[in-house]
């Protein structure tokens, strides 16, 4: 699994826009397909919030390939 370690900036970041940040999602549009069809799992739970609010200390697997990991 491949694992990718985020410096947040601020004290949150939306879920499309990490997706977008981390070059998970090439597009907003594409963000938010993976989030709909249910391919992001935060902190254990599916999260299908476009917009939730991420911040340090979550922890998501997208399409159980890829690891992210908030600081």
């Amino acid at each position: 699994m491949e694992k990718i370690e985020f410096k947040l900036e601020g004290p949150h970041i939306e879920l499309i826009q990490l997706l977008k940040a981390t070059g998970i999602a090439q597009t907003g549009g594409h963000a938010k397909m993976i989030v709909t069809e249910g391919e992001v799992i935060r902190n254990g739970e599916v999260e299908l919030r476009k917009r939730a609010k991420v911040i340090v200390g979550d922890n998501l697997v997208v399409a159980d390939q890829i690891q992210i990991t908030i600081s």
